[in-house]
């Protein structure tokens, strides 16, 4: 409980002491003014030199200041504390800006209106520097994130739009709010055409949220090889708030809409891993050694995965006969690549080896070969002919 009233205390000390801080700065201005109409000095000369030197010697200060931070910022290795300083520079110059023109409003009177002016000025002046800094120290730390694994694969530019929508969205309605707009009416009106909205942006909506559930499920993420079901394949290069661009082998790109995505069987070949096994079919004579055919397949195999880029060289292939077939008998191959695209080379190169090798071997790959049996009497008349 003391902790509690202590704390309370410093807020209730601090607000009394901005207030105070406010006061004082309106009594010194009041008592500068006064000063200078005593000796007949115009407003209009005193108003712009006080607020001119308001501002340099605030700039001044802010140079100042921020050079010994960024200083400090380079001794430590937290890029924390450099997106920080970026991110509140420019909205400090901002707050100076509106600080001056609200001091040269003071001192240069022109009514009520004309103080009112300025003194939303400066209010608005707040705002868009909270605004500025907000979206700046957000898309920052994101940029800082953007190779985390939960940020895998998801388009930035589709949280940054979001991060910058939103930023501002809550800086409009204080700024409303501010110049006595009442956003009660606005929020409930918001609310009543969300309805019609949602209605005129049904497929809009649909990909828009298909696309925040591929990014929180993370089944896709950018970078990967995926396959649709309706056939096309290729990289993931962007995941976007309508849609997602798939860039085929050859070279070309497919935009696909999220719900697409979301709805269709897809396969991705980099989940669980990016490795994976090669299958290779091939078929052997009838009168051929299968102990042998084995054992030189699998020579074959090994030195392909240690010479062939894309192929896992401490990877043991395996052989596995599987069908009696017409004129052979088939067997599997498996090998083992470090991504999908290099399977094809590493099946193009498999195979011409492997011919060579069963041909120095003597090991035959047979044809298909079909037996006619045609009746006796219909040979007889072909023979005749």
């Amino acid at each position: 409980m003391r902790n509690f009233h202590a704390k309370s205390t410093v807020f209730v000390d601090s607000g009394a002491q901005v207030v105070i801080y406010r006061k004082s700065m309106e009594h010194f201005l009041n008592k500068l003014s006064a000063l200078f109409d005593q000796n007949g000095i115009s407003a209009w000369v005193y108003g712009p030199l006080i607020a001119g030197l308001w501002l340099v010697l605030l700039l001044t200060v802010k140079w100042t200041a921020f050079r010994h931070f960024r200083r400090l910022a380079r001794l430590t290795s937290n890029p924390l504390d450099d997106a920080l300083l970026e991110s509140v520079n420019h909205p400090a110059t901002i707050v100076i800006w509106g600080s001056a023109i609200a001091i040269f409003g003071k001192l240069v009177t022109l009514g009520d209106k004309w103080l009112w002016i300025t003194s939303k000025i400066f209010q608005t002046s707040l705002v868009i520097a909270l605004v500025v800094a907000a979206n700046s120290l957000l898309i920052r730390l994101l940029e800082l994130n953007s190779d985390n694994e939960k940020l895998q694969g998801v388009s930035l530019g589709f949280l940054k739009g979001l991060i910058r929508g939103i930023v501002i969205g809550l800086g409009a309605l204080i700024f409303l709010d501010m110049i006595g707009v009442s956003i009660t009416p606005i929020l409930a009106s918001l609310g009543v055409g969300s309805l019609a909205v949602a209605l005129g942006l049904q497929t809009t909506l649909s990909n828009l949220f298909a696309g925040l559930q591929i990014m929180a499920d993370k089944s896709v993420r950018v970078g990967n090889y995926v396959k649709l079901s309706t056939g096309e394949e290729g990289y993931v290069t962007e995941i976007g708030w309508r849609s997602t661009r798939i860039q085929m082998l050859q070279n070309n790109t497919v935009i696909v809409p999220n719900s697409q995505m979301v709805n269709n069987m897809l396969t991705n070949y980099y989940l669980p891993t990016k490795d994976l096994a090669v299958l290779v079919q091939v078929g052997v004579h009838y009168d051929s050694d299968l102990e042998k055919v084995e054992n030189v397949t699998l020579e074959v195999a090994r030195e392909i995965l240690r010479k062939i880029p894309g192929g896992i060289s401490d990877f043991e292939p395996l052989v596995r006969f599987h069908t009696f077939s017409d004129s052979s008998i088939n067997f599997t191959v498996v090998l083992r690549g470090r991504e999908y695209v290099d399977q094809h080379l590493l099946k193009h190169e498999f195979i011409k080896m492997l011919h060579q090798r069963y041909r120095k071997e003597g090991i035959v790959i047979p044809f298909p070969m079909r037996t006619l049996d045609i009746p006796k009497d219909v040979l007889e008349e072909l023979k005749k002919i």
